[in-house]
């Protein structure tokens, strides 16, 4: 699939993600405007799945370690034929299997559960390590926050990756600048996040997070090493108002905002 068709889906599924916030009345709709061109690419482009065998053994692996941002997730699984589409209208339902963080045992095409921050990484990395170990050849990728990265247990992930020379991993920081209630730079400022990464002996690339002419060849990318993509990305990216506003990492649009919000959408498809 070519970079403008993956553009027109990522629109579809941004649209499809703003309703689905508006009618649930609750999800992190900022974090998952930012990371939709990713997970786009990944399923449309990138990772070798198969819808109607989530378990295939060959499949590449995706985890959603900022679990937060399910929504997302869970419209692109739709769009990719894993779930109903129909489904994404029970999101945050009773007894929906659309829960406001990932779940394995319920949802098909998610990999683990995810929620508490810095839990995706490691998991991820026993991921890969498996694959080493049974000689298996699927790829496994990891999508965390950049205030996420700020929790230990995912340097302790980065330095075992390194150690066991896991080219079979890639890790994609959505780097938005903003966390819960306030910027990056106001809590524990993570950045630059590259030389940090290079410190541990992993491969880096910066990218454009929402320019899918950029975040498609640092998917495909294949090296020697694991590698991160540090993806500079907009918080709220594709809705005006929302864009890199804190205010937007857990809120719903009110009914004016949703209709701006579902026009500008709406006039980019």
């Amino acid at each position: 699939m070519d970079t403008i068709e993956l553009e027109r889906i990522a629109r579809e599924i941004r649209l499809r993600d703003l309703q689905a916030v508006f009618e649930a009345g609750a999800g992190h709709i900022g974090g998952e405007m930012s990371v939709i061109d990713i997970l786009t690419a990944l399923y449309f482009r990138v990772l070798n799945v198969w819808p109607d065998q989530p378990k295939h053994p060959d499949r590449d692996r995706f985890v959603l370690s900022k679990g937060h941002t399910a929504c997302a997730l869970y419209v692109t699984l739709a769009k990719r034929g894993f779930i109903p589409e129909e489904e994404v209208s029970t999101f945050l339902q009773p007894h929906s299997r659309l829960n406001g963080h990932p779940n394995c045992n319920k949802v098909p095409g998610v990999e683990t559960n995810t929620g508490p921050l810095g839990h995706g990484l490691p998991v991820a990395v026993g991921m890969a390590k498996a694959a080493k170990l049974s000689g298996a050849k699927f790829h496994t990728y990891v999508a965390t926050g950049d205030g996420e990265m700020q929790e230990g247990s995912n340097w302790e992930a980065i330095m075992a990756a390194a150690q066991f020379k896991l080219d079979n991993l890639t890790l994609v920081i959505d780097h938005n600048r903003f966390q819960q209630g306030a910027a990056l730079a106001e809590t524990n400022d993570l950045a630059p996040l590259r030389p940090k990464l290079e410190a541990f002996d992993w491969e880096v690339t910066e990218i454009n997070g929402n320019a899918m002419s950029e975040v498609v060849p640092a998917l495909e990318h294949r090296g020697a090493r694991p590698h991160c993509i540090v993806a500079h990305t907009n918080k709220g990216h594709g809705i005006s108002f929302m864009q890199d506003r804190v205010d937007w990492h857990h809120k719903v649009p009110s009914k004016e905002q949703y209709e701006i919000a579902l026009a500008e959408l709406s006039e980019a498809l």
